[in-house]
């Protein structure tokens, strides 16, 4: 019996993993068919982009300020005060920044797209747009992946700046050092071995956010219980993606550039 289970469990995953890869490949071949959604897309840039920039902005300048005052007194230890800026810099723009940006945004976004699509499943709308003529993938999937594609490293980017404004002040809390000073550090410690992987990630993470919520949200069951599963299963998922990707990218990148 218990090798009966298993062998449904491994049959049902690899199932799963089947639906996925149809899944993108139709996504796929809606990017090139005629007729993109431009409107539908820049909504969804605004509604996944400057709907989420207040969060973003909170959730990084908090951020940077925990971090000055958890580091600073392990720095003073160690008789390197002076590195507080640029210790944080290179923290934040690697790897705190883009992945607390892409966890905040499968929580908010990831789960929002799979009710949505959840919802309008459950109550047949996708069926009637088949029915009419209208392509649902085009307009309802390749809009949102797009979007969350192009917008989550814009957050990124905007938090990062953000979080290290929040240094500034948490670090003037206890020391005095100006503000051209402080940022001429955080950017002279940059190079673009850390701009351009933090860049490619939170596109991958983009990506993963908007693809998992609408596969979860396209794939729902009938019953309007299975909207809430569908959002729950898009957060999680999501956020297991996230690291996952992280994992290897940060792999990638310290074979390439941080031997």
């Amino acid at each position: 019996m218990d090798a009966q289970q298993e062998l449904s469990g491994w049959r049902k995953w690899m199932e799963s993993i089947g639906d996925y890869v149809l899944f993108f490949s139709r996504f796929f071949r809606n990017i090139f068919a005629g007729g993109f959604e431009w409107s539908e897309f820049v909504r969804q840039c605004y509604e996944i982009g400057y709907r989420s920039m207040m969060l973003v902005g909170i959730t990084s300048f908090i951020m940077g300020m925990v971090l000055i005052l958890q580091l600073r007194p392990s720095l003073i230890s160690l008789g390197a005060e002076s590195m507080l800026p640029k210790t944080l810099s290179v923290a934040l723009v690697r790897e705190i920044g883009p992945v607390i940006t892409a966890i905040i945004c499968a929580g908010k976004i990831a789960s929002s797209i799979g009710a949505e699509l959840g919802s309008m499943k459950v109550t047949e709308q996708i069926d009637a747009m088949e029915v009419s003529g209208a392509n649902p993938v085009q307009y309802l999937v390749v809009t949102r992946i797009l979007a969350t594609s192009f917008m989550i490293p814009l957050l990124a980017i905007i938090g990062d700046a953000i979080g290290l404004l929040g240094g500034f002040l948490a670090l003037n809390l206890t020391d005095s050092i100006s503000f051209s000073l402080y940022f001429n550090k955080c950017i002279a410690s940059l190079d673009f071995t850390d701009l351009l992987p933090a860049v490619v990630k939170t596109v991958l993470f983009g990506f993963a956010v908007g693809f998992v919520g609408c596969y979860k949200g396209y794939h729902s069951n009938k019953g309007t219980e299975s909207v809430g599963i569908a959002a729950n299963s898009a957060v999680v998922t999501a956020s297991l993606w996230i690291f996952i990707i992280d994992a290897i990218a940060v792999q990638i990148t310290s074979l390439l550039f941080y031997k």
